[in-house]
């Protein structure tokens, strides 16, 4: 049997099956509508089947579609990642990846890896949805993002969590403040000093909650905000003493010191979260594996 269609038929088949939508499909592969529409209906010509069942308000796969989207999808895939393991063609592979970061993966991390891999794979656009980290759990849940930078996953049923490195959380106090003097300072010690924290909503206080959980008499902040960076600003003004991520640490600041904390340490751990069960895309898991090759190579 001779079916006259092309690659392009299928990409813009398996575009309308993943947005049930013409007009997301025809935008995600910058055609038109119309040119989207005599793709499709050329592919289903070709088959001799109704892959679509249109109406003017809505577009969804019939019985045979959803059966071949299946199959399309497998076989653009594995095209996919033939293409991204043949070094000479390489250079020449386009996509988008979406990656959700927190904000000090993206401030101290990603921007190298971007820049080896961009240098490497040019036509792959990157999109980096930076938010915090409740909100780097959500994206990728929901699939907005193909995968994560974060430091919360490891514990959330579905989510796989993989390792890249590790930091401690260090108390953080102007020079002239009593404190500034000690080696390492104890958590118990907080209580006796203005602590100033983040808010609720972010990861770091719930990192740092759930492992003072059993701590009596822990401290409780006077001033909290939203952003590490505003906390550390009040306490560059001497409103008191916070704990940061030592990432956080603003370089070049002479009016502030981080210090060990004990009793207990508490430490966060950077990693790539991705949904059990989910496949990445070709051009996603190539950037996925580039990240977590420069960080073991990193640490080697």
């Amino acid at each position: 049997m001779n079916f006259k269609f092309d690659l392009a038929d299928l990409q813009a088949f398996c575009a309308v099956a993943k947005f049930n939508s013409f007009r997301a499909a025809a935008q995600s592969l910058h055609l038109s509508q119309p040119a989207l529409s005599r793709r499709i209906d050329k592919l289903e010509g070709a088959l001799g089947v109704k892959l679509l069942e249109r109406t003017t308000r809505s577009v969804r796969l019939s019985n045979s579609g959803r059966e071949f989207a299946r199959k399309a999808q497998s076989l653009l895939d594995e095209l996919d990642t033939t293409i991204l393991g043949m070094e000479e063609l390489a250079t020449q592979r386009s996509g988008v990846v979406t990656v959700a970061c927190v904000p000090s993966a993206t401030r101290y991390f990603l921007p190298q890896v971007l820049q080896r891999f961009h240098a490497q794979f040019p036509r792959i656009r990157v999109r980096v949805h930076d938010a915090h980290a409740n909100d780097v759990l959500a994206v990728v849940a929901s699939g907005d993002a193909d995968f994560g930078l974060n430091f919360l996953g490891k514990q959330e049923a579905g989510m796989v969590f993989k390792p890249l490195s590790s930091e401690r959380f260090v108390l953080v106090c102007r020079m002239d403040h009593p404190l500034a003097s000690k080696r390492s300072v104890k958590w118990a010690e907080l209580k006796n000093h203005a602590y100033l924290s983040v808010d609720a909503s972010s990861g770091n206080r719930l990192l740092i909650e759930r492992a003072l959980a059993k701590m009596e008499d822990r401290p409780q902040p006077i001033f909290e905000a939203r952003h590490i960076q505003t906390v550390l600003g009040l306490v560059e003004a001497g409103l008191g003493v916070a704990v940061a991520p030592q990432l956080a640490m603003p370089t070049g600041n002479t009016l502030l010191r981080s210090i060990p904390l004990t009793a207990p340490a508490i430490s966060r751990e950077l990693g790539l979260i991705t949904m059990r069960g989910r496949q990445l895309s070709p051009a996603a898991a190539h950037l996925y594996g580039f990240i977590a090759a420069l960080k073991k190579s990193a640490s080697a």
